[in-house]
């Protein structure tokens, strides 16, 4: 049995006067957090409160957020600071990042010694484009802690082919931060999270950013979960742990990685084999789900 304890923690995220006050937020969820859990996952854009400091930040529309930038080497400074300080990783949500003359949305993993790797947002969801946001075109699984680890952001979930790639590389553990402003949208995430995990046989972990901090920042909604393939080995419904709706709390959940090679081996529903067996039929259909004419 090759246990792993997880935990999810749900920001309620606030309009701030100044960078402390978001490291205070930070600070009351990593305090709930267990000295044993090996990954700490944060939500998507966690940052996004911090957009008060700036001076008019009232009549800011949604494309002044790149102003966010200015914070990246403070985020990045306190997130290596924590991980080394609590010997965890921890997955600080994402942050919105200029390289050159884009924006990325980038994910960060902070590892027990301090230093980082990095996942840039693949799939940009349609209301990020008001930001100009690049997309990324690396899908990495990272050998951090004591899982095979992926990231997916928000509407990567919503995309089958991320997780589905993730997985083939040998992820156990895909880590999804995401920022949902309505209650369709944390759903859409949440059933895709459920299916990810169901048709690929990981683990997959929601976060979601919540709150209603006022203009310009739009609210968050959701709950969050770790997620399991729904088979005899976990709870029926696939859920591990699931958090309060809407509140800035904290979820724990342990699973077992070795569960998942037995459940792909002789499981009720072999998907992550069974995704394959009919190769030869695929192959006559597009991407675009038309049959193709020879």
């Amino acid at each position: 049995m090759k246990e792993v304890t997880i935990a999810v923690c749900q920001f309620r995220i606030e309009l701030v006067g100044k960078f402390g006050d978001f490291q205070k937020q930070v600070e009351q969820l990593l305090n709930q957090v267990p000295a044993h859990a090996d990954y700490i996952l944060f939500p998507e854009l966690l940052t996004f409160g911090l957009i008060g400091t700036f001076e008019g930040h009232k009549q800011f529309t949604t494309a002044d957020f790149t102003k966010l930038d200015e914070f990246t080497d403070k985020y990045k400074e306190l997130f290596s600071v924590y991980a080394k300080e609590r010997n965890q990783v921890i997955i600080g949500g994402s942050h919105l990042e200029k390289r050159g003359d884009q924006f990325f949305n980038i994910a960060y993993i902070f590892k027990p010694n301090g230093t980082y790797v990095e996942h840039k947002k693949t799939h940009i969801f349609p209301a990020e484009g008001e930001w100009k946001t690049a997309e990324g075109d690396e899908l990495e699984v990272f050998d951090i802690g004591p899982a095979k680890i992926g990231v997916a952001i928000c509407y990567e979930a919503e995309i089958p082919e991320i997780s589905r790639i993730l997985s083939l590389k040998g992820a156990e553990i895909i880590f999804c931060p995401s920022y949902t402003f309505t209650e369709a949208g944390f759903w859409r995430v949440r059933h895709c999270a459920q299916a990810r995990a169901i048709e690929n046989q990981v683990y997959f972990v929601h976060c979601p950013t919540v709150g209603e901090p006022g203009a310009p920042v739009q609210r968050g909604y959701g709950k969050s979960s770790i997620i399991s393939p729904c088979d005899l080995a976990w709870n029926a419904n696939g859920v591990v742990a699931e958090a309060e709706l809407n509140a800035h709390t904290v979820i724990t959940g342990t699973v077992d990685i070795d569960e998942l090679y037995r459940n792909r081996k002789a499981g009720a529903a072999t998907t992550f084999n069974d995704r394959t067996r009919r190769a030869d039929l695929y192959k006559e259909y597009n991407l675009f789900g038309e049959k193709i004419h020879q």
